[in-house]
């Protein structure tokens, strides 16, 4: 594995989630593995449990950390081979790139798509400018369609709380006041694919997500119908694929409730807007994993931050 960039970089998930199980009873079981490297994290978005379990996974590995803001302190970068760069953007990406490899050993990439220009964002010229020019493992910490480090402790998460051997998960969007990317279902959609669960997919009509990450899976307009059942519903906003980062609808009816969700367990990425995505009783209820789900963050980039270094060791 070069690189971390999707869940299809995951080879053997089965063995990736034993491993994530024996470093939840012994966090330290790698620490030897990262000595003596250095991760240089680069945030183009705002963050807080991508940073602080990114962080605290390379530590656990014995590595050096470089935290830089890039939004707000680096040089605007430009990514485009042949531009006149008399406008706006300070230093080209082919730079960039192999300077900050010449100071660390891998590097941790967040951009968030723009949801202005879906075949830009879709081409992710930042994660991929990196990954071209580096010339050193990259790590997507979540990018303009995916966040593989989050989609990875769902999984982790299923697998610790589950009950059954081939559970009903259900990923019902629900409202938001901002235009989300696709990113987090798109990779979760991706990523059930590739454990044994029966997915559905429920929102309204529009919200359709790019059928190279639902595998084809025809969604539930009825939201009611789809939770039927249901032992996991993972709750998330997003924008529309098609109508490219417009939000079509605000129908709070969508909003995940304590009735609604039943028996089943919530899963949520964080950070959630109480009582317009979920509400309170849901959250506050004995049957959220919200926090389980953010601590098991830490142990999906120790295994992708120990993949990525004995693959290139």
């Amino acid at each position: 594995m070069k690189h971390f960039c999707t869940t299809d970089d995951i080879t053997e998930l089965a063995d990736w989630l034993h491993l994530g199980n024996r470093l939840r009873a012994e966090p330290d079981l790698l620490a030897h593995l990262g000595r003596g490297k250095t991760l240089c994290l680069l945030f183009f978005n705002n963050s807080l449990r991508t940073r602080l379990s990114t962080q605290k996974a390379a530590q656990l590995l014995g590595m050096e950390v470089m935290v830089m803001n890039f939004g707000s302190e680096g040089w605007s970068l430009e990514y485009t081979d042949g531009t006149v760069m008399d406008q706006g953007t300070a230093e080209h990406i082919r730079e960039a790139a192999p300077v900050v490899a010449q100071y660390a050993d891998l590097i941790g990439i967040r951009a968030f798509a723009g949801l202005k220009d879906r075949e830009a964002d879709y081409a992710e010229m930042v994660l991929q400018g990196f990954v071209q020019h580096a010339g050193i493992p990259v790590l997507n910490m979540e990018s303009a369609t995916a966040h593989p480090l989050q989609a990875l402790a769902d999984a982790l998460t299923i697998e610790q709380f589950r009950e059954k051997d081939r559970p009903k998960v259900v990923l019902s969007w629900a409202p938001h006041p901002r235009a989300l990317p696709q990113a987090v279902p798109n990779s979760f959609a991706k990523m059930m694919q590739a454990l044994p669960v029966d997915l559905t997919i429920t929102h309204p009509e529009g919200y359709e997500l790019a059928p190279e990450f639902t595998g084809g899976l025809s969604p539930e307009y009825n939201q009611e119908k789809a939770l039927e059942g249901a032992d996991f519903v993972y709750v998330k906003n997003w924008s529309s694929y098609s109508d490219y980062g417009a939000i079509l609808s605000q129908d709070p009816a969508w909003m995940m409730t304590a009735k609604k969700l039943g028996e089943a367990q919530l899963m949520h990425c964080l950070p959630v807007r109480r009582n317009v995505v979920v509400a309170d009783d849901a959250l506050d209820g004995g049957r959220s994993l919200v926090l389980q789900q953010a601590a098991n963050r830490t142990l999906s980039a120790q295994l992708a931050l120990a993949h990525l270094i004995q693959s290139n060791s």
